[in-house]
């Protein structure tokens, strides 16, 4: 879910605890499965209200998301003050709402409906990886083999978690399936996670010993990244299924790889075009010439008109970087820095001089203009 928890409540950022308990108990009962049946639009949203209920009623949660946003709840490096589990470890909407209205999920009491047992599956959590390349690779793409470490089925139980297979589980005696314990003192309802399964519904014999009933184990795999041309620092690449495995038949988690671009020796990125200053001699940028420049693609030509100036900047067009999603590559920019020579012996000074005795104002207009504006503070 990426929409904005206040949004979906619709209730204002600054709402105290009665208003948000308020704006859920309404659209909860609007969108409850019980009432639209066969609507996937409706049981979508009731999804969404649960998950922002959840964290917005919570004060830590709260908080966390608004310092971070979605962020706050994704595991794997991916905020750490998780709601749940991943992407999708938030409680059962199911749980939320028999807690509110102290059913069992169903509309018991308010018109009907059927207790529901627990969903025994649990999603697999989303994993991050931070990926270091040159300019080099992001401007041809490349593939990259990633190591990283992720829960994976087990194979010693068939990622069952028990040593008997499916036959291992056993509706839970204490909760009957459902996942959570109802405690009713006069008009007050109070329910909780099932101790005894911890929300499972489901109560294991006889655990496998490799994974202690967990179905899943740790295990380092290697995984081929394709990297398209035109990534930049903070582009996000998805790898779906690459995840940590989900619990008991859950959905599979998905990798995101985090891409860096790593500081050039050379060229300097802006967007998609690139830029450095690149020294000249004096007496080609004076008499003018053809320049040989570095690129991405090799060297290229750069014609030099004479008298030109440190602090010029040319462009070479499409000669930058390609665009991630297509579209025209960027240019580069090439700023002449006129360099002036230094250390010379003697024969070269008196060189130097002669030439400079040749020298009239039209050859230094700069000079000359500068000097006529300050002459009466030179006297």
């Amino acid at each position: 879910m990426s929409k904005d928890y206040y949004e979906v409540l619709g209730v204002a950022r600054d709402a105290d605890d009665a208003t948000i308990k308020k704006a859920y108990r309404k659209l909860a009962m609007k969108y409850h499965p019980d009432r639209n049946p066969d609507d996937k639009q409706a049981e979508e949203k009731f999804k969404e209200i649960g998950e922002a209920y959840e964290v917005l009623s919570d004060a830590d949660k709260r908080a966390a998301y608004d310092r971070l946003g979605h962020e706050a709840f994704k595991q794997g490096g991916m905020g750490g003050a998780g709601a749940g589990s991943g992407f999708g470890g938030f409680r059962d909407p199911m749980d939320i709402f028999a807690q509110m209205f102290g059913g069992m999920g169903g509309f018991a009491g308010f018109g009907g409906g059927q207790a529901r047992h627990a969903d025994p599956r649990r999603p697999g959590s989303d994993l991050r990886y931070d990926l270091d390349i040159s300019l080099e690779e992001a401007a041809r793409g490349c593939d990259k083999i990633l190591e990283i470490e992720r829960l994976v089925p087990c194979d010693a139980c068939g990622a069952t978690g028990s040593k008997d297979g499916a036959k291992g589980y056993k509706t839970c005696p204490t909760c009957h399936g459902s996942g959570v314990v109802t405690r009713q003192s006069g008009f007050f309802v109070q329910q909780s996670t099932c101790p005894t399964c911890r929300g499972m519904g489901q109560t294991l014999s006889n655990p496998c010993s490799k994974c202690h009933g967990e179905g899943r184990v740790h295990k380092d795999v290697k995984i081929t990244l394709h990297i398209p041309p035109g990534v930049d620092t903070g582009t996000k690449l998805r790898s779906s299924g690459n995840g940590d495995t989900g619990l008991r038949g859950g959905e599979t988690g998905d990798l995101y790889v985090f891409i860096e671009v790593v500081q050039h020796d050379v060229f300097t990125r802006d967007g998609r075009d690139l830029s450095y200053t690149m020294p000249v001699p004096f007496a080609l940028a004076s008499a003018g010439g053809v320049l040989s420049v570095p690129t991405l693609d090799g060297a290229a030509k750069l014609k030099l008109p004479a008298g030109t100036s440190g602090g010029t900047i040319f462009r070479v067009r499409g000669k930058g970087m390609p665009a991630l999603k297509g579209g025209a590559r960027g240019d580069l920019m090439v700023e002449v820095q006129v360099e002036t020579p230094v250390k010379l012996d003697a024969a070269q000074k008196k060189a130097l001089d002669t030439f400079t005795a040749t020298l009239s104002e039209k050859n230094q207009p700069e000079c000359a203009a500068f000097l006529k504006r300050a002459e009466k503070f030179m006297s």
